[in-house]
């Protein structure tokens, strides 16, 4: 258990039987009446954020959920295996679970993954991953001086827009929570 006065980014609360990470909260002290916390709460398992208020110093139920570094190995059907470094314990991850992240999962790259007891919740990727585009439509003479974009596919299979200079077979660096192109990786 905790107070509302201990929440913080990424906490997981215990509500009703379901697991909510904080997102975002704010404590509100208004003139008249007693002080309260305004949160924004995202459902760990079905990714729905509500907005729930919270009287100042309520108990609320916290969930342990243990993060821990893993090593992505492999798609095994529908579910992704990941190894953690130490124990070399392997786990499945439903597809589901994995979501969008998928789409820059690299064999052997590393990814924290979120479990509360035994189920795996969520994963989280290092905020930028370097991938090798596999093709993209040439650039044309003149057109560098635009600023426009063009899709590009990359190693994983995703597909991104990048700049009209950049070139099929060379390395770009991409931000994971949104997929946009950050630069390009000089080798």
């Amino acid at each position: 258990m905790a107070s509302t006065n201990d929440l913080k980014n990424g906490l997981v609360l215990n509500i009703d039987g379901q697991l909510w990470t904080v997102v975002e909260f704010q404590h509100v002290k208004p003139g008249k009446g007693g002080a309260f916390v305004r949160t924004t709460l995202k459902n760990v398992l079905s990714g729905k954020v509500v907005d729930r208020t919270f009287n100042a110093g309520t108990k609320v139920e916290t969930a342990t959920v243990d993060k821990r570094a893993m090593t992505y190995l492999y798609k095994e059907g529908e579910d992704f295996v990941f190894m953690d470094g130490q124990s070399y314990e392997q786990i499945h991850v439903p597809a589901a679970v994995v979501g969008d992240a998928a789409d820059y999962l690299l064999d052997n790259s590393e990814a924290v993954i979120a479990v509360h007891e035994d189920v795996p919740l969520f994963i989280e990727l290092p905020t930028s991953v370097e991938l090798l585009i596999t093709y993209t439509e040439p650039g044309l003479q003149g057109d560098r001086a635009t600023g426009g974009t063009k899709p590009a596919t990359v190693e994983t299979g995703a597909e991104v827009q990048v700049p009209l200079f950049v070139t099929t077979g060379e390395k770009i660096k991409i931000d994971t929570r949104d997929g946009r192109y950050l630069g390009r990786i000089s080798s």
